[in-house]
């Protein structure tokens, strides 16, 4: 925006020259400045107390409160949407000018945590450790499992090598797998603890099944089949002869031919 203003010069009462203007942060309506000259004005030192810790932060004075937040999150570790500044007891907008509600040099403000975020990071830090315990039981689960699975290869190898296993081995193996089973369930997790413990719960009932297989297995004794077929070279001798190893007697005819002849008249 320029607007012209007469200006005294020695040849007239009064010159024209053009005024730039700009809006400073808050909304301001201000004379731009020229080229060269700060645009925030000189530095100030304030002094920021936090709890039992205190700053002091040195900025511009013609800054906001907002910027002091960004200054002030490099200290702190707080996100300046986590922060709340208070200036002679009240707090302060970000888009407020330090130097247009009276902080100069050495003046005090007071730095809080929003209790909505201070609540929402008690939480996330409660829910991480949650998360942590709920790992660490499911570790101590998995490493109990990976025992009990060397036992179940070891019966398994037994049994396919054509021995049997006393009854009870799979039933104090299925008892000590079913233990670590209540175990996981009465884990409390979210997010990935759950996925994982989820991954060992069907670790643990595939172990199961496959015990309740061998069992079966077991049950059922291995014999050695053998050719039920035998050969022997007695054979059936019947009366027209078929079958038998010897050639039939040939039948001799009963007719007989005589030289007798009967004469028809």
């Amino acid at each position: 925006m320029k607007k012209s203003v007469p200006k005294r010069s020695e040849n007239s009462s009064f010159s024209f020259r053009k005024i730039d203007w700009e809006v400073r942060p808050g909304g301001m309506l201000v004379q731009k400045r020229e080229v060269g000259d700060d645009p925030f004005g000189p530095m100030i030192k304030i002094k920021v107390s936090h709890y039992s810790y205190h700053y002091e932060i040195t900025v511009p004075a013609q800054s906001t409160f907002g910027d002091l937040k960004k200054v002030l999150v490099q200290e702190t570790g707080l996100e300046s949407k986590e922060q709340r500044l208070l200036f002679r007891g009240k707090e302060k907008e970000d888009n407020e000018c330090l130097h247009m509600v009276g902080v100069k040099d050495m003046s005090k403000v007071i730095l809080l945590e929003d209790p909505a975020c201070k609540e929402r990071k008690l939480e996330e830090m409660k829910r991480n450790q949650g998360m942590l315990k709920a790992y660490e039981e499911v570790a101590k689960v998995r490493a109990e499992v990976d025992k009990l699975s060397q036992k179940v290869l070891t019966l398994e190898k037994i049994i396919h090598n054509g021995s049997q296993v006393a009854d009870k081995e799979f039933v104090v193996l299925t008892e000590l797998l079913m233990v670590e089973l209540l175990k996981l369930d009465a884990i409390q997790a979210d997010g990935e603890a759950k996925k994982q413990r989820r991954i060992e719960v069907h670790r643990v009932q595939s172990f199961v099944d496959t015990l309740d297989n061998l069992k079966v297995r077991n049950s059922i004794p291995l014999t050695s089949c053998s050719n039920a077929v035998s050969v022997t070279t007695r054979w059936e001798t019947f009366e027209s002869g078929v079958g038998s190893l010897n050639a039939p007697v040939p039948i001799q005819s009963a007719t007989k031919i005589t030289q007798d002849w009967e004469l028809f008249d």
